[in-house]
């Protein structure tokens, strides 16, 4: 099953929280705090692998999670860190965020790749909160809860040459006998239902790749035939080949298919309109009288484009067109690409910005505070114990948390409500 496109949720591990111990030795009946700090948790890392194909696994998992770190434990001993999870996608595939829409990476060269989501920071042991006052925390920092997205993966196919052109035009045809690939081909409508791609060795010059794009026809742009679909597969394609089938041998006027899938094409993208285009006129084997062939050949010359007769069947005229292919290749060089984007920057995950927002809201007659930072203060906190409540409340008033619900006429004995902890006010 060929699939070229896929939304999969990417969820980053978890941080470790921070361990909560005490030395207890035989000799050492004082001791202090030794609770480790948890472990990072692992990060979701995109990787392009020419080994794949299509994005058909995606299709059938689409959560994957990186692990967690794991806790800290005594004798200042650190969680181990979460494992690092690498999705391997094929060569040519496009990454955007769903939320936005925004390209993030273009993963184009095998064995590229692209830390696409964050696992969460580890927390600190208690040892790290003893001070003077302060000679046994039973408190410890909570992890941070690993990044979360959802992404849509497109690929496209990596081809020097795009075959466009009406379906039963021959292009599965012309592939097959330029190439060692082997397309279904059949006289009838739509027979290409995939991308095809084939490697050109042609006397002694350097290979190409070319790919036989389905689904061409009429309002293609707009979804028909599955236009939509496979037109991205041209969009990373140097030089286009458009096959008409000069013989007319389906009813259709040759020169009239010809600017129906150029329309398409711009209607689509108009770079991809303005990509170098010869015309190579098919199925002249089946033209008794050739007279209006030159005639077609005449006007699509007059319109600025170069011509080659040929038939995929017989080889005639093919020596021509492979040899002019690779000469306009060797002409353009390398191309911009279709779609802009400018490259996310990859850094190290840093939730403090996050920490810094928070929203409170009075919902009956509470006040309830909800902010991504307070899920890590809760689990650093031991309700249990004087000094972690106080270290609690220090937090929220160093936050702002206090003065918001002042502004808001918070009195004493309201309720607060921040995650599942609930508590009476006062001042």
């Amino acid at each position: 099953m060929f699939v070229d496109k896929a939304e999969i949720i990417l969820v980053a591990g978890s941080g470790g929280h921070g361990g909560v111990s005490f030395r207890r030795e035989k000799y050492v009946p004082m001791g202090g705090p030794d609770g480790g700090h948890g472990g990072h948790g692992g990060s979701i890392i995109l990787m392009a692998d020419n080994g794949l194909r299509t994005l058909v696994e995606f299709k059938y998992k689409r959560k994957h999670k990186a692990e967690n770190g794991e806790n800290g434990t005594s004798g200042q001993s650190s969680g181990k860190s979460g494992e690092d999870l690498i999705i391997k996608v094929p060569v040519g595939t496009l990454v955007k965020d769903k939320e936005t829409g925004r390209v993030i990476c273009d993963l184009s060269e095998n064995g590229q790749k692209y830390q696409i989501v964050d696992g969460g920071r580890g927390g600190r042991g208690n040892m790290n909160f003893a001070t003077a006052t302060r000679q046994t925390p039973r408190f410890a920092q909570g992890g941070v809860r690993g990044q979360e997205r959802t992404i849509i993966l497109e690929l496209k196919l990596l081809a020097d040459v795009g075959l466009i052109g009406f379906p039963n035009v021959g292009k599965s045809t012309l592939l097959s006998v330029i190439t060692k690939a082997k397309p279904k081909i059949a006289n009838y409508h739509f027979t290409t239902i995939i991308p095809n791609l084939g490697v050109v060795e042609w006397r002694n010059f350097d290979p190409f790749v070319i790919a036989d794009i389905p689904g061409l026809i009429e309002g293609a742009h707009e979804g028909t035939g599955l236009g939509d679909q496979f037109l991205r597969h041209v969009e990373r394609t140097k030089l286009l080949i458009h096959l008409l089938d000069a013989s007319g041998s389906e009813g259709r006027e040759p020169l009239d298919d010809f600017k129906k899938i150029n329309y398409e094409l711009e209607k689509y993208n108009a770079k991809l309109a303005q990509r170098v285009q010869i015309v190579a006129l098919n199925k002249v084997d089946l033209i008794s009288d050739q007279s209006e062939l030159y005639t077609l050949k005449g006007e699509l010359e007059t319109l600025g484009y170069e011509v080659f007769i040929i038939s995929a069947v017989t080889g005639q005229g093919l020596n021509e067109l492979l040899s002019r292919t690779i000469q306009l290749l060797d002409e353009i060089g390398e191309v911009e690409p279709i779609f802009d984007f400018e490259p996310e920057e990859e850094t190290i995950y840093t939730p403090e910005f996050k920490e810094k927002q928070f929203t409170v809201k009075k919902v009956d007659n509470s006040f309830v505070v909800e902010g991504e930072f307070f899920e890590r203060l809760i689990n650093s906190v031991n309700f249990e114990d004087l000094d972690s409540i106080g270290f609690f409340q220090r937090v929220l008033k160093d936050k702002g948390v206090f003065e918001e619900l002042e502004k808001m006429n918070i009195k004493d004995d309201d309720t607060v409500r921040i995650d599942e902890i609930e508590f009476e006010y006062y001042k």
